[in-house]
């Protein structure tokens, strides 16, 4: 069952993370990242709700995510509902807070600020 409001933990360029009350509809989730709204599974049943298109509209650079990408813009971290995103857990919001709390100070000049495209092939007979 969807719920009307979510509890989130927002993770803004530059700043701390915290918690925050959100609607969960299209339009509030939009408005927390600023534009499309892509979710990333970052584990622990939590996903990262990111703007897709971070790195293409000069979105600078926030949080690392593990040791291969790095998000652009303004994200939050959600419940993963499977079908819809949900309120974060007392436990989830506390790891959540610990592993995206620090402000990493970026160059401008990291290999994964670039965007990357992936295309996968397909052979018809």
């Amino acid at each position: 069952m969807k719920e009307n409001t979510i509890k989130i933990l927002k993770i803004e360029v530059g700043k701390e993370p915290y918690e925050k009350e959100i609607n969960n509809d299209l339009k509030s989730l939009q408005r927390e990242v600023g534009g499309l709204v892509q979710p990333v599974e970052i584990g622990n049943g939590c996903l990262a709700a990111v703007n897709e298109e971070g790195k293409l509209n000069g979105s600078q650079p926030n949080r690392w995510l593990g040791d291969y990408d790095i998000i652009c813009g303004d994200f939050f971290i959600c419940g993963d509902g499977e079908e819809d995103f949900t309120s974060l857990t007392d436990a989830q919001m506390e790891t959540c807070k610990q592993t995206f709390g620090e402000v990493p100070a970026f160059s401008g000049e990291e290999q994964e600020l670039e965007p990357k495209a992936f295309v996968i092939g397909f052979d018809f007979y």
